[in-house]
This record gives structure tokens, sequence and C-alpha cells, in this order.
């Protein structure tokens, strides 16, 4: 029994934890894989505040649960199966049988890369299709890779390959950038990049890959492009499959939670991704972190 529980390591659930300890209650962590979430696959964080010279997602990760252990906030590694979460003690049921109960839940279980949908795509998850192109990146030095998508993730993806990679092909279903501005010059100074537009990838072929299957939306058109790779950067799904029924859940499976990190269920918060949030960075997620371990803290003294 601890005083809050946190579903999720990332910056959103290490920031809530560090706030929490500190502030004297008893937290615990439950994180599945290794502490950072998204970020700690990010091989360099530029726009994070306090690091002139940028810093390692995963480096950051470590640091951020280092200090929030230093106060006390312990680490468990699980995946999370079910949760009970009505009434004074809710309880965190992991894939292993292990039940962690405590008296407070902050939701920072973030989201997982979208799929594209392909018949074979999941069978070519690390045979040419990845979904990290920091994680991933460095297995196609010097060759040709396609990325999927137009938004930043598309963007920054383009970016590091472009350092790497012989050719990057930028595949986008719209005749315009989703990305901000900030990406406008690194992608222009790309001399290796091709954009195609108005267009999507109705097949992966080749086992490992050798091309793709390009259509343009528009003229109906199809051709083949060969590639060694095709990284998938088309946005997020919430990892929020086993809290159907005991949160209130958007249309796309976000928990309901405004800036006071509240949920539809008492004692229970959402910090970081997998609350509906019109911007995703660390940054936020840090925020709303500290925001949930504040709820937490006054849910709990009213008790």
């Amino acid at each position: 029994m601890q005083d809050v529980w946190i579903v999720g390591g990332g910056p959103a659930g290490y920031t809530a934890a560090l706030y929490c300890a500190r502030a004297g209650l008893s937290t615990g962590v439950l994180e599945a894989l290794m502490p950072g979430g998204q970020m700690g696959t990010t091989d360099h964080i530029d726009n994070y505040p306090g690091f002139p010279d940028g810093i390692g997602g995963f480096e950051l990760a470590q640091a951020m649960q280092k200090q929030a252990e230093r106060f006390g906030a312990v680490t468990k590694t699980g995946n999370v199966r079910e949760v009970s979460l009505d009434g004074e003690v809710k309880r965190v049921v992991c894939g292993d049988g292990s039940v962690y109960e405590a008296k407070a839940v902050i939701l920072a279980c973030g989201a997982s890369p979208r799929e594209l949908g392909l018949p074979n795509e999941r069978a070519l998850r690390g045979r040419g299709v990845s979904y990290c192109a920091t994680c991933d990146g460095m297995f196609y030095r010097g060759k040709e890779v396609v990325v999927v998508g137009g938004g930043n993730t598309a963007a920054a993806d383009v970016v590091y390959l472009a350092k790497l990679c012989k050719k990057v092909t930028l595949v986008h279903r719209r005749d315009k950038l989703r990305a901000s501005g900030a990406y406008t010059k690194p992608l222009k100074e790309a001399e290796n990049l091709e954009i195609v537009w108005d267009s999507v990838v109705t097949a992966i072929e080749g086992e490992p890959v050798e091309s793709v299957q390009l259509q343009n939306v528009k003229t109906g058109e199809s051709r083949a492009l060969p590639c060694s790779g095709v990284f998938v950067a088309v946005g997020n799904v919430p990892n929020t499959a086993f809290l159907k029924g005991h949160v209130a859940l958007d249309e796309q499976g976000y928990v309901q939670a405004g800036e006071d990190t509240r949920t539809s269920v008492p004692g229970v918060f959402a910090a970081g991704d997998v609350r509906r949030k019109p911007l995703r960075q660390v940054v936020t997620a840090v925020s709303d972190g500290a925001v949930a371990a504040h709820m937490a803290e006054e849910y709990l003294s009213a008790r």
C-alpha cells in the first residue's frame, strides 16, 4: 500500500513521483520497460529548458528517475493488466499477478506510435519497419529510407535520418506539412531529402523491406519506390486499453482530464500524453506531472 501509485515512468510520471515524494507521500512508479517512455528513445533533446547544449532523452530519463528515488519514490517493473479505481483503496494489477494498492493513482501511461494498418506491417517490424528513427536509424546508415507522416515527429525523423542515410523520402498524404516552423530551415538544408506530396503507402514489399508501393490520393496513380527501411510517424495511440470502463475516455481513447488533471474518478489523475493536449512535449508532460502530484496531495489531505 502506498499513498500514490503512478502508472508510467515517463517525464510526467517521474515528475509526479518527485513532487509526491518531496511532499512526504509514500510513492511508487510502475513502468513497463525502462524510464522515459517515448522521451527515452529520443537521441537528442534541444528544447527542454536548462540544457543549452541539449541532452539525450535516455540520459534525462535516468536523471529524472534518480531524482525522484532520492526522495523516497520506488520503481517497480510490470505491465498493467487491469485496475480497480472506485472506492478509497485503488488497485492496479500487473500481468504477472502482482497487485499494487494506493489511496490515489496518477495515470501517466503515455501513448504508442500509430501503425499504418498494412497487412504485413507488424511482421516486418524490426525487419525494415520502424516507429523510432533515433532507435533504429543507425541500422540504415548509407541506405535509402522512407518516412511516412507530416507532423513534428515525421519532420524530426527526417532531419535525424538525413544525417545518416544516403537518401530520405518523406511521404505525406497532403500537399503541406503540419510540422511547426522550427523544422522549415533544417528540412530545406537536407540535400538528400525528397518529399512526395498527396501520397500514401499502400504496401510494403520484401522481407526484409525492399520497396514500398505509393499511391497518389488525387490521381490514383501508383508506383514502386525502392528503399531499405520505412519509418512510420503518423501519430500516437493512447495506452488506455486497460482503462476502458474505469475512467471516462474520449472518442480516440485519451483520458478525459483538464488542466487540473482530474479524471472522472475521485482520487485518480491523468498526466502527460495519456490525456488530450494541444501540445505534447517533454516540458508539458513535466508540467502535468507536477499538477497531478499537487492535486493528489490535496485529495489525500482532504480525506
